[in-house]
This record gives C-alpha cells, structure tokens and sequence, in this order.
C-alpha cells in the first residue's frame, strides 16, 4: 500500500492518509494502516476513488512541505499524477531554516508532514520522556518542545528514538545532516555492521552506519526481540571513542 508515514514498530496513527482504500459497506474511505481485516470483508486497493484520494493528499503536502528525503515519495507523486505545482507560486510553504540548537540531531520542519511518529516514540509507546507534541493549529502546527524552547532546555533524554522512526527526514542526525548539506552524503557507499552496545548487560544491538571509515549514525535492528529500534542516548550517540584517533 502507498504511505507517507510506514514503519513497523509503533501503532499506526492515521495520519498520512495516502494508504485509504475502499471497503464494501462503508461510506468513507478508510486507513488500511489501522483498519482491522474481518471475516467477508470485500476491500478494493487501487480505484478511481482511492486514486484521487492520494492524488489530492499529495499535492497539498509537496507543495508545503519538502519530500525529497521521503522515501518513495518521488514515485508516489508521479504514479497518483500530483501536480503540487498548480497551487501557484504563492502557495503557503513552511520555508524554516533546519534548528541546529544541539550536537546530536537535527530539526527541519519544512521537511515535516506532521505524522506524529516522534511524539508517539517519545511518549507512551516507547520512551516515555513527553518532550514534543504538537504545538499550534492549522497550517501553523508544529512539532515543538515545551514553550517551543531549544531542544537543550526541554525534557528531551536525547535517546534519538524520534529520529528512528520519522519517515521523511524532518529529523536527522547531526553528522548525517552535515554530509548532506556539503553534497558528500552517499547512501550506497554506506556499510551497516550490527553489534551489541557495550555500555550496559541489556544486550541491545546496534547497526553502525559508515561512509569513508567514519560513523554516520547508529540505528537499531526493529526486528531485534530486545530492543525494537529502541535505543539510549549512549547506544545512539556514544560512539566518540571508536573512531577516536588521537
């Protein structure tokens, strides 16, 4: 199914809507992420319906929002025909410069679609911590901290779970962010190697991603029984000391 906000660790939030399809019997299109399939249950996938549907979810989006870190994204637009463009020059764009406010990652909220993945990791499906939510109403919703302050002076831990599961970018980590922006970021000359984090007996695995023998950033198996794509603050960022070479 087509989606903006996949992923396979948190419980769906609705809140792409690019994957509704057609069920017999109801009136409104629903979400395939979170609809449960019953017994008889007659679903259609690819309609004139759905297709318009997803064509005009997508056009309002791209032309507020930028998706070209959103993975499939490109394609999505091109199959449903989204023209984002014929909202005109002047349509409302969330044109934010990326907050650089700490070490560890990176906040770009013109990259962000508002499918509430961060808040749910950092809340109570995952980390607990409840330091962003969403902050204002409308075309002027955010992902914030409390008072909308620096990311040094909320309550985040800096676990990088949110980072884990965005989809589209919007949060990155520093380092990553920083190949990007000096046009030396290669995805495909990237190697994962997963190990086992050394700071506690937890036994949670890591996956460390490297370019030009230097750690781009470390993620967590999903599929891993102990971990989930959870981390802490040292299994996401404390990896100074292996590439220490002073």
């Amino acid at each position: 199914m087509p989606t903006l906000c996949e992923g396979d660790t948190l419980r769906p939030k609705n809140a792409c809507r690019v994957c509704v399809v057609e069920v017999t019997g109801s009136r409104t299109l629903v979400p395939a992420c979170s609809r449960r399939a019953e017994a008889g249950m007659e679903v259609r996938t690819d309609t004139g319906r759905t297709r318009h549907s997803r064509k005009v979810v997508l056009e309002p989006l791209a032309s507020s929002v930028g998706l070209s870190t959103t993975p499939k994204a490109a394609g999505r637009l091109k199959e449903y025909e989204a023209e984002p463009g014929r909202f005109g020059p002047d349509a409302a764009r969330v044109d934010e410069e990326p907050r650089v406010d700490n070490d560890p990652c990176v906040r770009d909220h013109g990259r962000c679609v508002l499918c509430y993945k961060c808040v749910d990791a950092c809340g109570e499906q995952w980390q607990n911590a409840f330091a962003v939510s969403v902050a204002g109403r409308g075309f002027g919703a955010r992902i914030a901290v409390e008072h909308d302050a620096p990311l040094t002076d909320s309550a985040c831990v800096y676990c990088g779970n949110c980072i884990e599961v965005c989809p589209t970018g919007a949060l990155s980590f520093k380092p990553e962010f920083d190949m990007r922006a000096a046009g030396t970021r290669d995805e495909s000359a990237q190697t994962g190697t997963t190990t086992v984090c050394a700071y506690c007996g937890v036994g949670r695995s890591l996956t460390l991603h490297v370019q030009d023998n230097e750690i781009v950033k470390v993620t967590s198996p999903h599929d891993n029984p102990v971990t989930r794509g959870n981390l802490c603050i040292k299994g996401r960022f404390g990896y100074q000391h292996v590439q220490n070479r002073d």
